[in-house]
């Protein structure tokens, strides 16, 4: 997996599970004005003789433990022509080593009750394990043995597998997305030849087709070497104990070749360069800016952080007045700053709306600019900036994991991994000052590279004076597979001071431990459900209102959604602007979403801000400001949303999916943001009909975890128990059935695909049907996991996609089973095949291995369960949701006990069955649709994105 998020106030984040910020102005609870809180993680730190550094932090609030290895590589150790190693390599390691059997990581941490992965960026990769703390030292045996005992297993037949692999991941992430190759571009063009920052981490395609083991191997000898490794481990674990097994693993690991740092590399450009590209995806126009700045740690990176979130976050933004506010351009103003490990860059993304012409969205760009300057920043601004990042740094260690992503990456940066500290003082310094002196210094009339991507025959939208630019597409050709043939000799073995290949014994698992809950009903008849967590001084919330698109009227399809968009948007008492900026003030986030059955209020914030907050929400919930300028906005963004969601071949394939199992006469059938003309329908006053008629506290229930007592969360409910009466609101019923009664094959067509989504499946049950639990249990081995037999066949025996899965959803309403993946173009026909055979042979019933390693993945994994706020409010909500009993986990755990082969088949045989399922392929018609009418299926269909029939002379084949 590529990490690609921006990286903000030089705290790095990584694969969107860790976000590890810094406050510069948060205080204790308790503590006087003038005394900042001293936020940190206590950690020690050891070297062993081989030059691994090794650093510990304990944390017994849960029996689990992580461990994560962070090599001192990424793509910015790579050369020109040999691209995409590091990435390549990251993958390879997950194969086998020579002590740990081909596709046994995954398999043999999940059967741990664990999870595992890792991630690569420009500056480094990382691997990491969660498990219950009895599988500490199997993770351990693990690790050592892909950093000391791997290179032998390094085959043709291994290697080129996972070529394909990451072939497939860069056609899903960039050659199948709008605005995929922009990065790439832009790199090319900020960076000279040369760079380590010129080229992308997923690597070019004809690199990564020209890459041989031998490459792979130098590189690992070059880079894999504990003197260029971090080894983190968090949790519940011995100390002493600990590091006698962290020497025995890795200690006699030999030092390899000594790795220098890279030192900075900064870069300029000396004149602006301008080029645009025509999307074969993209439905809108969109500008991308990006100006050359500095490396991380350093002071200006600190100010151009801020730079960047007073110049586009929130309404008080000058990019929001002007782009989205005065012209109308756009629904959305985007900038952040990335500075990394040896250059930085500052950037600026606006996706216009439908038809908008680029050169007035830059033009817009330049008047924000001016009235920046002419404002300044404020005390104000800074102060609005900074009050978040206590509650984000707290969110950011509320996890083993992310306490020791954050000790790693400072260790590896900054050389030290207490730096926390000195990085908040560091955030404490930016002045309103700052904030000016680095416009002026990188952004105010200096080069930059700018691009314009727009959809397919729309050149007239492009900046002017733009030249072409050299994005290379790759052709889809007809499958060929490449035959490796390989000798069957023995691996050969390190050689080691012990015997690895014996694994080691892990001992009991952890006993399912529930969290204390309690529950109680308001009287106005609004149920509240709660836990006391107090590791962290924060509290996660969130209020369910039952409904949602449900409530929805087919003809004016989306008016749920865009209620859970204005009720945002200020209150009787506060313009949006006020209300956003009360919001941020107080450290807090609060959104609002509409799902398919409920509208939720999603908040998050420090406990001693908790009645604030909540004073915030009876507001927003109680008195909705309706404002008709905001109205109009939302109604403009949520059209153009859906226009672009229309170049996405997911969203696609499941809006069809959906209309094709759901039929049109019921509501799931239609999207939940509505259609373009259904929004478009709308108006204020459907909206404050929706909201009189459904909005009731009788249909509502509220959730809250975090450092808070029940007798405290229930006092700042008192003013929702006063003011929001209670109204009858009956849910509509629409009846849905499993009535399909043959094998039909659908396609539609999205011209020169990369990539083809596949949806199989049909109606099956609701979540409180009696097996939809052990349904969910029997299909763990089929497609439940990275070992489910679908994902090993299609990913990592046949390296046609970079994923496949299978599983059950259903809520109150009856829901689907569901077989997908997004497998590359020329392998479309046979990975159809692949599953309708695979999901027919399940019902033949799986090995008591295989039984076994389900009942161990899914038991010892609730040692996992409970560490979170967030997955406790989870936990909660699927209790409110369904009426079930506070130990209810206990009761799926006797479900996966008791399961005998007998059950699974017969589960198997109850809910698969692949002759009535329906198989969607959204891909390109022209090259893979005439060879279904030959695979056996009961009818093929020729689909449009709307999901109706059209005639094969309609398509351009």
């Amino acid at each position: 997996m590529i990490a690609k998020r921006p990286l903000k106030f030089s705290v790095i984040v990584l694969f969107a599970l860790a976000s590890v910020f810094v406050s510069c102005d948060s205080k204790k609870e308790g503590a006087s004005k003038e005394e900042s809180a001293k936020l940190s993680v206590d950690f020690e730190k050891y070297e062993l003789e081989n030059g691994l550094d090794v650093i510990l932090h304990q944390d017994k609030s849960d029996p689990i433990v992580s461990v994560a290895i962070q090599y001192g590589v990424g793509s910015n150790r790579e050369k020109t022509g040999r691209t995409g190693f590091a990435h390549l390599f990251e993958h390879m390691l997950f194969q086998e080593s020579e002590n740990v059997p081909q596709d046994q990581f995954f398999k043999k941490i999940q059967d741990a009750g664990g999870t595992l992965n890792g991630g690569t960026w420009k500056d480094g990769t990382i691997y990491y394990e969660i498990v219950p703390k009895n599988a500490l030292e199997t993770v351990l045996w693990m690790e050592s043995d892909r950093m000391g005992f791997l290179i032998n297993t390094v085959t043709e037949g291994a290697f080129y597998n996972q070529q394909e692999v990451v072939q497939n991941e860069k056609r899903q992430r960039v050659d199948n997305n709008p605005y995929g190759h922009t990065s790439w571009v832009l790199d090319k063009n900020i960076y000279p030849e040369g760079h380590p920052y010129n080229w992308q981490v997923i690597g070019e395609l004809e690199d990564l087709q020209n890459a041989t083991v031998e490459d792979v191997k130098e590189f690992y000898d070059r880079f894999y070497g504990p003197n260029n490794a971090t080894l983190v481990l968090a949790g519940d674990f011995n100390e002493g104990e600990a590091k006698e097994l962290i020497e025995k693993y890795f200690g006699e690991i030999k030092r390899r070749q000594e790795v220098e740092p890279l030192k900075p590399q900064p870069v300029t450009i000396a004149e602006t360069k301008r080029l645009y590209h025509e999307d074969n995806f993209a439905t809108a126009p969109q500008l991308h800016m990006v100006w050359p700045t500095i490396q991380q740690y350093t002071e200006d990176a600190y100010a151009l952080d801020v730079l960047s979130e007073i110049l586009s976050e929130g309404k008080k933004a000058p990019l929001y007045k002007v782009l989205v506010k005065e012209k109308d351009l756009t629904a959305r103003t985007n900038a952040y700053n990335r500075s990394q490990e040896i250059a930085g860059e500052f950037h600026l993304v606006i996706t216009a709306n439908n038809g908008k012409d680029l050169d007035e969205v830059e033009a817009g760009i330049n008047e924000a600019f001016a009235l920046f300057e002419k404002e300044g920043v404020t005390d104000r601004d800074i102060e609005r900036v900074k009050a978040g990042l206590e509650t984000q740094f707290y969110n950011g260690i509320s996890s083993v994991l992310g306490k020791s992503f954050q000790l790693a990456q400072y260790n590896v940066f900054a050389g030290d991994p207490g730096f926390i500290e000195k990085d908040i003082e560091n955030i404490q310094k930016v002045s309103k000052e700052d904030v000016m002196r680095v416009y002026n210094t990188y952004i105010k009339d200096k080069p930059f590279v700018m691009t314009s991507f727009v959809p397919k025959g729309q050149l007239d939208l492009i900046a002017e004076n733009s030249e072409k630019a050299e994005v290379v597409e790759e052709e889809i050709k007809e499958n060929v597979e490449k035959k490796v043939e390989e000798a069957n000799t023995e691996v050969a073995k390190t050689p080691s001071a012990f015997d690895r290949s014996i694994e080691p014994t892990q001992g009991p698992a952890p006993e399912l431990s529930l969290p204390d809950t309690w529950t109680a009903e308001l009287a106005n008849g609004m149920k509240v459900y709660g836990i006391e967590q107090n590791e962290i001084p924060t509290v996660n919330f969130s209020l369910t209102i039952e409904g949602g698109h449900l409530l929805d009227d087919k003809n004016k399809n989306g008016v749920a959604n865009l209620m859970t968009d204005i009720m945002m948007e200020g209150t009787a008492t506060k313009t949006p602007e006020q209300l956003e900026e009360e919001i941020e003030l107080l450290g807090a986030s609060i959104n609002m979403y509409t799902s398919k059955e409920a509208i939720t209020i999603r908040g998050n914030t420090l406990t001693r801000n908790f009645d604030k907050t909540m004073d915030l929400v009876e507001e927003i919930l109680l008195e909705p400001r309706w404002d008709e300028e905001e109205f109009a906005r939302i109604k403009t963004k949520t059209i153009n949303d859906i226009a672009r969601s229309q170049s996405n071949p997911n969203v696609v394939a499941n809006q069809v999916y959906n209309k094709l199992l759901y039929g049109e006469d019921h509501i799931f059938s239609y999207p939940t943001s509505g259609t373009e003309a259904s929004v478009e329908a709308i108006t204020i006053d459907d909206l404050k009909a929706y909201y009189n008629n459904n909005f009731s506290p009788s249909v509502s229930s509220f959730q809250v975890v975090g450092k808070i007592s029940k007798s405290d969360a229930l006092a700042q409910l008192d003013g929702l128990k006063e003011n929001w009466k209670a109204k009858e609101v009956k849910i509509p019923e629409y009846p849905v059935a499993n009535n399909r009664d043959k094998a039909s094959l659908y396609f539609v067509d999205i011209p020169n695909a990369k990539q083809s989504v596949i949806n199989i499946g049909y109606i099956s049950m609701p979540r409180t049907d009696k097996d939809f639990y052990p349904a969910e249990v029997m299909n763990y081995k089929l497609g439940g996991s990275f070992s489910g037999n679908v994902n090993l066949i299609l990913r990592e025996e046949k390296g046609y996609t970079y994923g496949a899965r299978s599983g059950f959803n259903g809520s109150k309403i009856p829901g689907t089973f569901t077989a997908s993946s997004s497998v590359r173009t020329n392998t479309t026909g046979e990975s159809v095949k692949i599953f309708k055979d695979e999901i027919e042979k399940y019902k033949e019933g799986i090995s008591e291995e295989d039984l076994e390693f389900t009942q161990n993945a899914l038991i010892k994994s609730n040692a996992r369960r409970f560490e979170t706020q967030f997955s406790l409010l989870q936990m909660l909500q699927e209790m409110s949701s369904y009426d079930l009993p506070a130990n209810y986990i206990e009761s799926e755990e006797k479900v996966i006990k008791d399961m005998t082969l007998e059950q699974h088949k017969a589960l198997a045989n109850k809910y698969l069955d692949a002759s009535k399922m329906a198989y969607l392929v959204v891909g390109d018609a022209a090259t893979q649709y005439e060879q279904f009418k030959d695979m056996g299926f009961d009818e093929v269909k020729l689909l449009n994105k709307e999901g109706e029939e059209v005639k094969l002379e309609d398509v351009k084949m």
